[in-house]
């Protein structure tokens, strides 16, 4: 084999070459910390350095996660909290838009809260504020996920009887004065109080612009009607205890529609930061408290959200917000640009490649490997609280989870052309996590009972399961067929490639007839391992 001497190449192929250009990964000093003190995340890809994430060493300890249907997300955060709990002592407070991660807090010991199937939130319930200061935050909230704030005067008649709701209430207080030390009422108004004034004030017939009332009670009464009343009842929830607790978990996967979930995140956002606010900081290890929003689009996108604010606000209460989301674009690029932490799982789509080069600035060489990622690699970008001279963006081998990854193939073999089959680098099959598939299964309307036997479908076969009689299940299963088509693209095939899958899935319902599709996947062992 030949020797490379440098005195026969020119200075201009010595330049081309690049021998003595950096990896793009930061120095061992930077990567590895203190166990005792840290979090291990895995190592990683290009020198295997075991990779341990602190928040001392960033701009603050908020994270972002993003990455496609199935590509880990769950899986990490479920990890990182378990980690942070044992190393530091971490609460850990779930907003579960879906209800994906119930099952496993109750497995390990935490605690549910299930709106909308008994539990309730009173939307006026102070959690230690100030009336005047809860108003500005109720105000602020249905700002964003209602229309109110383009009609003014419906938004003014509702933040008088608010504010008439909670003096009513303090005057209302029994000889025992049932107030704190600062004059807040312990038992506050609810929505329903609201109500009330502003039918009294119709009823009285007084006001100059009864349209403009009636439309602003009909607002409140949204949230007022009987088997929707979630916000307008008094908390059935310890506010002052939920963040000092472990893990808890509150599952919105009840409530009737993204406005309710949204009210309800927005608010427990709200009295955690308020409650973080009022102990503030304090000289112990690691951090108080993380906050999971998963797939909250709604309120991670406004730049007036409390989750912006949260981030904005960066180290100094010792709580973290991990944002996760398989759209980048769903996240407020003021999250974007403050969090110390993004973790980057896989991500096909060429918008979402843009979004997020273009906004954490890495190469080309680290987009492209993005893009061919399986399940649980990731890159990790670090805003490092100093400048540095080394790469802020790096790639991890794999998340090295607390047990191992439950990952599920679909085979394509059948529905791609030989041409397809024999091109270079051709997608073969395509993989995704167990729990993510079960949260998209449930988004789509899937009882939790039949997301389990999918499940169980999967680990009979080896956990691989034929594409297009994969497509046959889920549309025996009652899933819609503009829901089958996006998650095929969510997990990251090409249009061409969908439209094969569903015309094979066609074709083999027809086949089948009223044959069980679940025993054809098992009797069909070609693919079997």
């Amino acid at each position: 084999m030949g020797r490379l001497v440098l005195s026969d190449i020119d200075n201009v192929d010595v330049g081309k070459r690049n021998f003595f250009v950096r990896p793009p990964e930061p120095p061992e000093e930077v990567l590895m910390s203190d166990p005792t003190n840290s979090i291990y995340i895995g190592k990683t890809k290009i020198f295997h350095v075991p990779f341990y994430w602190t928040f001392q060493k960033t701009t603050n300890p908020h994270i972002c996660v993003v990455g496609i249907t199935g590509s880990g997300k769950s899986y990490f955060v479920k990890t990182f909290l378990t980690r942070a709990s044992f190393v530091w002592g971490t609460n850990a407070f779930i907003i579960d838009w879906a209800g994906e991660y119930k099952d496993w807090v109750k497995q390990t010991g935490g605690k549910v809260i299930s709106l909308g199937k008994g539990a309730a939130i009173n939307l006026l319930d102070t959690a230690g504020m100030k009336p005047n200061d809860r108003i500005k935050q109720v105000m602020r909230t249905l700002d964003l996920l209602t229309d109110v704030s383009r009609y003014p005067e419906q938004r003014r008649l509702t933040e008088l009887a608010i504010e008439k709701a909670y003096v009513n209430a303090k005057f209302k207080l029994d000889s025992k004065m049932q107030v704190d030390g600062l004059g807040r009422p312990l038992r506050p108004p609810t929505l329903r109080d609201v109500q009330k004034i502003l039918e009294d004030m119709s009823e009285a017939g007084t006001y100059e612009f009864p349209a403009e009332l009636e439309n602003a009670i009909y607002r409140i009464r949204q949230f007022t009607r009987e088997g929707e009343d979630f916000f307008a009842q008094q908390s059935t929830i310890d506010l002052e205890k939920l963040t000092k607790i472990g893990l808890v978990d509150l599952d919105l996967s009840g409530l009737p529609d993204e406005t309710f979930r949204g009210l309800a995140a927005l608010s427990m956002l709200q009295f955690i930061k308020e409650k973080m606010r009022e102990e503030g900081w304090s000289p112990t290890k690691g951090l108080k408290l993380m906050v999971v929003l998963d797939e909250a689009w709604k309120i991670a996108k406004e730049e007036n959200s409390d989750a912006v604010m949260i981030v904005r606000e960066g180290r100094k209460y010792q709580f973290g917000l991990i944002v996760a989301s398989q759209n980048p674009t769903d996240i407020s690029e003021a999250i974007f640009s403050n969090v110390g932490t993004t973790f980057i799982l896989r991500v096909k789509f060429e918008r979402y490649l843009d979004y997020l080069q273009s906004t954490l600035n890495f190469s080309d060489y680290l987009r492209g490997e993005i893009a061919k990622m399986g399940v649980g690699q990731a890159a990790v970008n670090m805003a490092f609280q100093t400048q540095v001279n080394y790469p802020e963006t790096f790639l991890l081998e794999k998340i090295d989870g607390e047990e191992p990854m439950q990952e599920f193939f679909l085979d394509l073999d059948r529905v791609l052309t030989r041409e397809e089959m024999a091109m270079e680098g051709a997608q073969k099959t395509v993989s995704f996590e167990k729990d993510e598939l079960k949260k998209k299964l449930r988004t789509y309307g899937m009882g939790e009972e039949q997301a389990d036997e999918i499940a169980l479908l999967f680990s009979k076969k080896g956990r691989r399961i034929e594409i297009a009689s994969f497509v046959v299940l889920l549309s025996r299963y009652g899933i819609a067929r503009n829901n089958i088509s996006s998650f095929l693209k969510e997990i990251g095939l090409e249009d061409s490639v969908v439209v094969s899958v569903l015309a094979n899935a066609d074709e083999l319902e027809i086949k089948l007839g009223n044959d069980d599709i679940t025993e054809h996947i098992l009797k069909d062992t070609e693919k079997a391992e």
